[in-house]
């Protein structure tokens, strides 16, 4: 009865207090341990062809937030390994202790807020668990202390606080046009929403999905209101960033999917695509511009999320089915690519110690295992095959091209590819360039190399022959959005 939901909560939940008193062995053990939990028990849901639930409705699993469970299971699940080999802090020994504490601690709260986030079956309950990924989050960014991450931390509470005040009155304006249906005083699950919503006022629900789009797009990454993101995952230690990336832009985009339900059922579906196509093109045009001229390592990568989320939007506002069938499977390849690229960041900055791409060369021939790893995870985000990505994007512009509007195809293939230009650069530059003789050669750790091939393993999977279970979820997902297949 809705077990396996309260476990997806309770065990990472559990696991952030007892980090705060173990013994820092005993952390990495129980976060690994709580990340690989979570991700089996997401995968149970995946096969189910009806919707479960938990806590008399309150907990809900339905076929789409399935999706984004299991993006943010996966995710957590390889970072927990990635954290052992790469999260070494610095000082003395009783403060490192104290560090791998608070960090662990941190990660596993981290987790269960978006797992929380997708799993909640009301829309205030929706809007409060992404709140307290920020808040969680903008911990994790600061916690090395430095002020270039209390900068970045604080940036990032500012501008994500003033995006969740908006789309705090887009929840708002949702539940004041459920009463005109519903009365006053019910309780905003989403099936409820959904069955009245061909009834609510049009004006108010539009009034509401662009706040929705403008203010749970902040924590998306969706142009203008990105401008957190590139300092938060320069600054945050690289467990962070992968998560803050993967995961956290994908919660924030199922936010915003939620209301793209109700109002697709209210006023028809056009509205709700030109509103996403607009603001997926700006941020493409965004990416594609500033990722030709980033030096950072992981700011080059932050960029490349802003693409990916303007990937997103873009291809969820074509009408056919297969596009949005596309947009799915998108997001669980992103989350595998992504995390993968900061885990091989990590290891060329503990390796060469430096984030400029400028002094970093011949990073392949440094690391022998995550250096051709992370040269496979950059072409898979540039969606070249076999990765989940190209299989994606490939589904993404087929339904683009059966879409009236297909020449928003065109300005997508351009765009994405002057994007893809940008990441080509860091891998010809700072991956393949001949091999420093004064630089030591060698993995800093087994760890890092395990979380990478898990990563490599799944988006390769995505892209060759995604599994019969994973198609029929991401089919059901699709229905749910309102495009049968």
């Amino acid at each position: 009865m809705g077990w396996d939901l309260i476990a997806l909560l309770v065990v990472p939940f559990a696991v952030s207090g007892a980090c705060l008193v173990v013994p820092r062995r005993v952390a990495q053990g129980l976060t690994v341990g709580s990340g690989a939990v979570t991700f089996a028990l997401a995968l149970l849901l995946v096969p189910r062809a009806a919707a479960a639930s938990a806590l008399s409705g309150w907990l809900r699993a339905d076929a789409l937030s399935t999706v984004f469970l299991t993006a943010v299971a996966f995710l957590y699940a390889a970072t927990a390994v990635f954290a052992v080999g790469y999260l070494r802090p610095p000082g003395e020994r009783e403060r490192s202790r104290r560090y791998t504490r608070r960090f662990h601690s941190g990660i596993n709260l981290f987790a269960w807020s978006m797992a929380m986030a997708t799993l909640v079956n009301d829309l205030a309950l929706l809007w409060v668990a992404i709140e307290v990924t920020t808040v969680v989050s903008a911990l994790l960014v600061a916690i090395d202390g430095t002020d270039g991450s209390a900068e970045a931390a604080w940036k990032y509470v500012l501008i994500a606080s003033m995006g969740l005040g908006i789309a705090l009155l887009a929840t708002i304006v949702m539940y004041h046009a459920g009463t005109q249906v519903l009365g006053n005083g019910y309780e905003p699950f989403f099936g409820r929403l959904l069955g009245a919503a061909a009834r609510f006022p049009p004006a108010v629900v539009r009034l509401s999905y662009v706040l929705a789009v403008l203010g749970f797009g902040t924590k998306m990454g969706l142009f203008p209101v990105h401008t957190w993101l590139p300092d938060a995952h320069s600054q945050a230690p690289t467990p962070v960033s992968a998560l803050l990336s993967g995961s956290l832009l994908a919660v924030s985009f199922y936010a915003i999917l939620r209301y793209y339900q109700i109002t697709v059922r209210a006023v028809g579906p056009a509205f709700a695509r030109n509103v996403l196509l607009a603001f997926g093109l700006a941020s493409l045009a965004l990416a594609a511009l500033y990722l030709t001229r980033q030096r950072d390592i992981k700011r080059l990568l932050a960029y490349s999320s802003v693409e990916h989320m303007g990937i997103l939007a873009v291809g969820m506002s074509f009408s056919a089915p297969v596009a949005v069938v596309g947009v799915l499977l998108h997001v669980l390849a992103h989350t595998a690519a992504k995390g993968t690229a900061f885990f091989g960041a990590g290891s060329v900055v503990r390796s060469l110690g430096t984030k400029d791409m400028r002094r970093i060369r011949g990073a392949i021939g440094v690391l022998p295992w995550s250096g051709p790893m992370l040269t496979l995870a950059v072409l898979g985000l540039c969606a070249l095959p076999p990765s989940g990505l190209f299989r994606s994007e490939f589904l993404i512009v087929a339904g683009g091209l059966s879409d009236p509007r297909d020449a928003v195809v065109a300005v997508l293939a351009v765009l994405v590819t002057l994007a893809s230009l940008g990441l080509s650069w860091f891998g010809t530059q700072t991956m393949l360039t001949p091999t420093p003789e004064s630089v030591a050669v060698g993995e800093t750790s087994g760890w890092i190399v395990a979380s990478m091939v898990v990563g490599l393993l799944a988006l390769t999977v995505l892209g060759v022959h995604p599994p019969s279970a994973l198609s029929g979820l991401l089919d059901r997902a699709a229905a749910e959005l309102g495009v049968p297949r």
